[in-house]
């Protein structure tokens, strides 16, 4: 296992490299923010450019947080551009390593297993890194920075903090240098997997760097941090047990399929329960399309924030194993009517499907009209070949149409914001 090499390559600042790109602009000169103009000045940006970070910019700063004596480009997201440009990169990487051997951790984020590759290219891992940036540059005009390790863990913290710190953006570590450089390393935050809650617990004992969890009583760590004190300890190490082939190999036990948005303001209940609807019946032609069925449904749902209070929550179990739209939702707004506070101000949702399998795991009650069920399932499948061949807005239901309704505009939306088609 020591004798492993990863490499973590992240494209800095993606989104707003892509769009400097677009413009012929450089992206370390130029200032530029990914934010969406028709929203409020407290939206969040999906990105600022290397040059805007370089003035003490943070790269998810709010729009009314940037000073105002800095000028720069706004330019809507774009999400269909980015993942195009996700495609192509993934494309270089393939290039030089197996399918086998990458994971990928985010839109703008890949491990790599480059173990067996290094003799084969007669390159050391630094070398290797340096061609595969390169190139990424030299086709797409992204500019990437690269983080190495011995392990997973080693490779990602490398990315993260000791990259920051050199010249040409390339960490390396193992965990002797990790231990040397980085025990004293302040903020434990940049510690992947250490958040803010983490560190609030470590600091209530005492603890501020991973030299201090390395060298804790570890009776007391596994007391405050359970089970998830082992990870923690290893870390603290720089030791981290998983494998390339551990991510391939990964299976969940159980299956789910999600949906949420956070709206823009505040809806009413009667509002609330149209948009639970929407997202119902979105998440039925999801199931149809994969050819899934599902028995539970969990629905979570979240006040205004200017109401301190705790979000709605709960599970409903139905008595049919089914991708029907009918079924589901008559268990959904029972459920939601059940749990919901009438009065208080809504802001986000999010429905799960819990318990998917194979269709051909399809259950009926006493109750089932077979018939219709089977009636609906055609109408189902053609209105998904009606999706697939005009857009998903070319058919819609009443409720779509209604006041308040959010489909429309979700559907020419990736991940909650423009596709820019």
């Amino acid at each position: 296992m020591s004798n492993r090499v990863y490499i973590c390559i992240d494209l800095k600042s993606f989104y707003a490299s892509v769009e400097c790109r677009e413009r012929g602009l450089d992206p370390l000169k130029t200032n530029l923010v990914v934010a969406d103009p028709e929203r409020t000045d407290k939206t969040i940006c999906l990105a600022v450019s290397p040059a805007m970070k370089a003035q003490g910019i943070p790269g998810r700063c709010r729009v009314f947080e940037i000073p105002k004596h800095i000028e720069y480009i706004m330019a809507p997201p774009r999400m269909q551009l980015y993942i195009d440009y996700a495609a192509e990169i993934y494309g270089i990487y393939l290039k030089y390593i197996a399918k086998e051997d990458i994971h990928v951790y985010s839109i703008d984020e890949v491990f790599i297993d480059i173990t067996n590759y290094l003799t084969m290219y007669q390159m050391t891992p630094k070398e290797l890194g340096i061609a595969i940036m390169d190139d990424i540059h030299r086709n797409t005009g992204i500019t990437a920075t690269c983080g190495i390790g011995t392990n997973l863990y080693l490779a990602k913290v490398a990315l993260d903090i000791t990259a920051k710190h050199v010249e040409d953006h390339i960490g390396e570590l193992d965990e002797e240098s990790y231990c040397k450089t980085l025990w004293n390393h302040r903020p434990i935050t940049e510690f992947w997997r250490v958040g803010a809650g983490v560190a609030k617990r470590l600091q209530s004992i005492g603890i501020s760097t991973m030299g201090e969890v390395a060298h804790a009583d570890e009776d007391m760590l596994y007391k405050l941090f359970g089970v998830d004190a082992e990870l923690l300890i290893d870390h603290a190490w720089g030791r981290e047990t998983t494998l390339m082939e551990d991510i391939k190999n990964y299976k969940s036990q159980s299956n789910s399929i999600s949906s949420g948005q956070v709206l823009g303001c505040d809806c009413d209940y009667e509002k609330g329960k149209l948009i639970v609807k929407e997202m119902v019946d979105l998440l039925c032609l999801e199931l149809v399309d994969k050819g899934l069925v599902t028995d539970s449904i969990t629905l979570h749902i979240g006040y205004s924030k200017h109401f301190e209070k705790k979000p709605a929550h709960g599970t409903v179990r139905m008595t049919v194993t089914t991708s029907s739209t009918k079924q589901i939702m008559s268990y959904v707004v029972e459920l939601y009517e059940h749990i919901m506070d009438r009065q208080t101000p809504i802001r986000r949702f999010n429905v799960t499907f819990n318990n998917v399998v194979d269709e051909a795991y399809k259950q009926y009650d006493l109750f089932t009209n077979i018939e219709d069920v089977e009636r609906e399932h055609r109408m189902q499948k053609a209105m998904l070949d009606i999706k697939d061949k005009f857009g998903k807005n070319a058919i819609l239901k009443g409720m779509n149409l209604q006041e308040g309704a959010t489909t429309r505009e979700r559907n020419q939306q990736i991940g909650g914001h423009r596709s820019g088609e």
